[in-house]
Formats: structure tokens, C-alpha cells, sequence
């Protein structure tokens, strides 16, 4: 279902006006470390989104980002405009019958406390995806045994001139945190979802925040991370695998391996990104030679080196 659509968009000139030039992606990273992005634009309705798009030279790479939970950009920068949908992509709404949607902006532990609410499940897993929607969607992310795609009914994209188009599932290769369009352009990017769910399920806020507060306990949440740095290999968790390796606490600069949770990689002061680049292969090959395993990244680089 996509979200109502206004005739008149924004002045574009006014628009690449508010873009900003060499933004630093530390300050939109959870990592709190990244180099600059050519152009970044933080658009405030779909209107705005719009109208940005289609007035970006055909040659300027685009990125949509949402929280930064599960991006890291290399020292040397991004180039291309880097678009933040949180405000254009950030609406819901109850359609009836379990049904939901959601833009690709929302956060989805805000999705999961709408659901909750609604009486609506299984939909607390949400609450364990530290990103948005648009990010789960790309990701199948998932949390507590439940995954994205799992209640996907259909999916909005936008291109970049703009239009939207809507696809179902079958249109798409779905699996372990990994989605890709099976045929079809290579540039759209997800704009928001249609879920369906079960009605009057069994669920709480209490039983919500039990959730949260099990990561809370298990996860470093009060450090800057990415979460979880690694997909889990079949049959076993890329935390024990690194845990048994000897590298919990293993620094290279100020990016650290927790202590807490061998899976996350934290910033504990000024880690540049090279700094977690170098740390993330480490790892990987220190699994590899100890276990045998190659360690596949969950979490996206792009950019240049400096």
C-alpha cells in the first residue's frame, strides 16, 4: 500500500541546497565512526524524497540509510548522496484484519510496540532488530527466533526516478539475512511494507520488554556497536565460534571485540573505521585457521579507504 502521494513536489533546486557536502557518517553511524559522504539529505516527507531523487544526476550514486545500525563507511568517504528516509519513510498504519504497514524508515522497535499494542503477533521480535524496516526488509534481520520476511505480505520500492512499485514476495530470493530481486532493475530501493499478522495473539508489553531487557543483559546495547557484526553459520553462532578462538577483548586500536558478546565489535573511544575493518577480518581469520569456518559479514562496508 503506498502512502498517498501529493501532485506538487518541492522546488529540487531548493532541495540540492539543503544537501550537505562531506558529511561525516561517524555522526549517522551507531558506530559512531565512518568517513564523509558527498552529498547527505535528510528529506522530510516523501514529497521531499521524491523530488531529491529524481533532481540527482543520473550518474550520482544513491544510499538509503536508516538508523546506521548495520553500515560501516571507510575513512576515505562515500561517494554519492546518502539519503536519510527516518521522516520521509517513517509512517504506519492499521489496515484491518492483522494487517500493517510500515515505511521503510520506521524504527522496528517502534513497529513492534505498534503491533503489541494492536494485540497483533508474533511481532515482539521486532523489538530485538536495531534498525528499520527498510533495513530488516533488506536484511530478512530477525531477533528471538522471528524473521522479517516471515509476515511480509508485499513490498513498496522506489527508483530513482521516483516511482513506486509494488512487489510480493515470490519476486525475491529470501533467505538467512539476505534478500535479493530475483529479476528486475538493479536500482530501487525498499520505501515500506505490508505485514500480516494473527489477531488477539497472546503478547504484552511486559512480554516486550522482557524480550528487551534479555538483550540488555546479553548485548553491550550502551557502547557503540553495529550488533551483531557476523552471521551465524548453520548449526552454530559465530559468537561461540569467536569466543573459542581466544578473542573476546582483542583491540585493534579502539575497536574492541565485547567481552560481553563475542558477535559485537565496540567503539570504546575514537576507532576509525579502518580500525573495525581490520578488526572484523581478524577475526575472520582467526575462526578460519582455528575452526575451519569462514565468518560471513552481516554488517555492510562501502566507501574508499584512506
Amino acid at each position: 500500500m503506498a502512502a498517498e502521494q501529493t501532485n506538487k513536489l518541492p522546488d529540487p533546486a531548493a532541495l540540492l541546497a539543503r544537501q550537505r557536502c562531506n558529511e561525516p557518517m561517524s555522526r549517522h553511524s551507531t558506530w559512531r565512526a565512518g568517513g564523509p559522504a558527498e552529498f547527505y539529505f535528510r528529506p522530510t516527507d516523501r514529497a521531499e524524497l521524491i523530488a531529491y531523487m529524481q533532481a540527482l544526476p543520473a550518474a550520482t550514486p544513491i544510499h538509503f540509510i536508516g538508523l546506521g545500525s548495520n553500515l560501516l563507511v571507510r575513512d576515505g568517504g562515500l561517494r554519492g548522496a546518502v539519503i536519510a528516509v527516518q521522516d520521509a519513510l517513517g509512517g504506519w498504519q492499521d489496515l484491518g484484519a492483522g494487517r500493517m504497514y510500515a515505511g521503510a524508515g520506521l524504527a522496528c522497535t517502534v513497529f513492534a510496540r505498534h503491533c503489541v499494542r494492536l494485540g497483533l503477533g508474533p511481532a515482539e521480535f521486532f523489538a530485538g532488530i536495531p534498525g528499520t524496516i527498510g533495513g530488516a526488509l533488506k536484511m530478512n534481520a530477525g531477533a528471538f527466533g522471528g524473521e522479517t520476511w516471515d509476515r511480509v505480505e508485499s513490498v513498496e520500492v522506489i527508483n530513482r526516478q521516483g516511482e513506486i512499485t509494488t512487489r510480493r514476495p515470490d519476486a525475491y530470493e529470501i533467505r538467512y539475512r539476505h534478500t535479493a530481486l530475483l529479476t528486475g532493475p538493479a536500482e530501487e530501493w525498499f520505501s515500506g511494507a505490508q505485514f500480516r499478522f494473527d489477531t488477539h495473539f497472546d503478547t504484552s508489553m511486559e512480554k516486550m520488554r522482557g524480550l528487551v531487557n534479555q538483550r540488555k543483559q546479553t548485548q553491550p546495547l550502551g557502547l557503540p556497536s553495529c550488533g551483531s557484526v557476523f552471521r551465524n553459520p548453520p548449526d552454530d553462532h559465530a559468537a561461540r565460534l569467536i569466543e573459542a578462538a581466544g578473542l573476546k577483548g582483542y583491540a585493534i586500536g579502539d575497536a574492541v571485540v565485547s567481552e560481553k558478546h563475542a558477535n559485537f565489535i565496540i567503539n570504546t573511544g575514537s576507532a576509525s573505521a579502518a580500525d573495525i575493518e581490520n578488526l572484523i577480518e581478524h577475526v575472520q581469520a582467526e575462526v578460519l585457521a582455528q575452526h575451519g569456518v569462514r565468518l560471513q559479514r552481516e554488517v555492510h562496508i562501502l566507501g574508499d579507504a584512506l
